[in-house]
């Protein structure tokens, strides 16, 4: 099949098969998933102005139980963004500002005598909380990043060889300014791939820019963010975490997505490939992509739309590629057109 791809869309074909929502037609009954999508997109609308493959990948991974990384310049809202879709949601929110002289500690808590007491008690961290806000991810040092291998990928912390669990649900959502070098610490590929996506914000259309300062041009201090209210539960979305498990996929496509990501790991144009994790992450996501589009089964368009969020960051190209300017959507969309689609 070939994928004619729209160069102002980087995530999805030009005209996904899937956008009539068909609730009522599956064996499994997603009506529950949409009227949740409608909900949250209903009140995020009231400031959000496009973005919506952002969106929809950020629910695909609020879906799924994966954190979510947004790359993009200063100013398009990354922070906002973020903010606003944990004010939809009924849970606990925090936000860590990274900066150069955060301590592991500072993150994850840590202990501390009890004078009254006379014992040692656990003090947590801002990162227990249901939704994490780490702005500025690459401003704080290595070892400030590590301190969130645990906590991502097992929702767990380890403290003087004391475990405590983080509550459901929990997810995180890290910003970073890719332009920026000075002061900044690059994520290390095992940081990298504890995200589930990363997403690249790119600026607004210019009917988007117009339609953004007609919204705010009385509201200064956008004081219309107040009018965002928290419409999905934690109840409600371990009910969808659960009936996007129920979607089915082929085995046809199971292989389809092996076939993807084994292609990284021998390819010409990439010094490293994605790992058994993205396989994972491919097969998760396209299903809560299928479910959030009103299908209780999988696509091939649902594959492909995730695969370059999936991907993007998981991969490493060769010094060769990069001197040409060849980038990491121009390799995925070559190995999507060259790999045979299920049929």
């Amino acid at each position: 099949m070939e994928n004619e791809l729209n160069p102002e869309n980087e995530f999805q074909p030009v005209e996904p098969s899937y956008n009539q929502p068909s609730w009522n037609q599956n064996r499994v009954n997603l009506e529950k998933i949409g009227n949740a999508i409608d909900r949250v997109k209903d009140e995020l609308e009231k400031i959000i102005i496009g973005q919506k493959d952002m969106i929809d990948l950020v629910l695909a991974g609020l879906f799924t139980g994966g954190h979510i990384l947004l790359e993009g310049v200063p100013g398009i809202a990354k922070t906002l963004t973020a903010k606003l879709i944990a004010r939809t949601l009924n849970v606990q929110f925090t936000r860590i500002q990274f900066t150069p002289d955060l301590m592991p500690a500072d993150v994850i808590g840590t202990t501390v005598f009890n004078m009254k007491t006379s014992e040692f008690t656990f003090n947590k961290g801002p990162i227990f909380s249901n939704f994490v806000l780490i702005d500025e991810i690459n401003r704080a040092p290595a070892k400030t990043q590590a301190a969130l291998f645990e906590v991502m990928e097992e929702a767990q912390v380890t403290v003087d060889g004391e475990t405590h669990k983080l509550g459901f649900p929990f997810f995180v959502i890290a910003t970073q300014n890719p332009v920026e070098q000075e002061g900044t610490y690059k994520l290390p590929e095992a940081q990298l791939d504890r995200f589930l996506f990363k997403i690249n914000m790119q600026y607004p259309t210019l009917d988007e820019e117009k339609e953004i300062l007609r919204r705010f041009k009385s509201d200064f201090n956008q004081r219309q963010i107040e009018d965002v209210k928290a419409v999905f539960s934690p109840d409600e979305i371990k009910e969808c975490r659960r009936l996007v498990e129920q979607v089915t996929i082929k085995d046809e496509l199971l292989d389809y997505i092996a076939e993807i990501v084994n292609n990284t790991r021998n390819n010409g144009d990439l010094f490293l490939g994605a790992s058994p994790r993205a396989s994972l992450a491919l097969m998760k996501t396209s299903k809560a992509i299928a479910a959030m589009n009103g299908r209780d089964f999988v696509t091939p368009d649902d594959i492909q739309y995730v695969a370059y969020p999936v991907l993007n960051h998981r991969i490493i190209l060769t010094p060769e590629r990069e001197m040409e300017g060849i980038d990491a959507r121009d390799v995925v969309n070559d190995i999507i057109k060259k790999i045979e689609v299920p049929r």
